[in-house]
């Protein structure tokens, strides 16, 4: 079973200026995630897709591979994950006859995301061969049976009555609520069939690999490097 992970990590970004490589708690962001890539045990090749020199001059000082810069047109900002995915593949066959059975998807921005978490979703996806993907979750901090959407100035649920089968779900509480959870960003596990046949990052079939919510900072904005730092200080010293 041949493994790869995959750091995908654009120069541009919104929210924060170069944020990939903003220090964290005296590192780089994406330094974070390559460490704890570089230890899994059934990682093979961890790989760094970039358009930025200086984001590839950094992963590789951490260890990762950057056999390849990503052509520009997929740095941008509407371009989602799959041809990024897709175009790494391809590379890596075209170019060095590689094929692995799975990519690890790792965002450099789930910097308290753990190699424990990665192996687990990785076993997870081994476990389960009728599943195309594993991906990462955490209980979401609202429930969307508590969510409106407005129409003609009036609140109207987001999710009906006719669909949840609950009848004013949004005056119930939380606790009665079946439980919703959020993808996190942390770990997708993906079977390379399903990106490359099926043109999907997740397929049909995903298991879910659930996170505690202090595992799960998806860093954005300022506010949420705020919120790592601390949460590194407080549970790695």
């Amino acid at each position: 079973m041949e493994v790869l992970g995959l750091i995908p990590a654009r120069g541009g970004s919104k929210g924060v200026i170069r944020k990939n490589i903003k220090l964290l708690a005296g590192e780089p962001l994406i330094a974070y995630t390559i460490r704890e890539g570089l230890k899994s045990k059934y990682i093979n090749r961890l790989i760094v897709s970039t358009d930025d020199k200086d984001i590839a001059d950094i992963a590789r000082k951490y260890g990762a591979e950057v056999p390849f810069m990503r052509p520009p047109e997929l740095a941008l900002d509407h371009v989602t994950d799959l041809p990024v995915f897709q175009h790494c593949l391809r590379w890596l066959g075209d170019h060095q006859q590689y094929c692995p059975d799975i990519v690890v998807h790792l965002r450099p921005t789930a910097p308290l995301r753990r190699v424990d978490h990665i192996d687990q979703c990785i076993q997870l996806l081994i476990n389960s061969p009728n599943a195309d993907s594993v991906r990462s979750v955490c209980v979401a901090p609202k429930n969307p049976l508590k969510m409106w959407k407005i129409e003609n100035n009036t609140l109207i649920p987001f999710i009906p009555e006719s669909i949840s089968g609950i009848k004013e779900a949004y005056n119930l509480p939380r606790q009665e609520l079946p439980p919703a959870y959020v993808q996190n960003g942390s770990v997708d596990v993906i079977r390379i069939k399903t990106i490359l046949e099926k043109k999907s990052m997740t397929g049909d079939v995903i298991i879910p690999f659930i996170m505690e919510e202090s595992e799960s900072v998806n860093i954005d904005s300022e506010i949420d490097f705020l919120v790592a730092e601390q949460l590194i200080k407080k549970y790695r010293g």
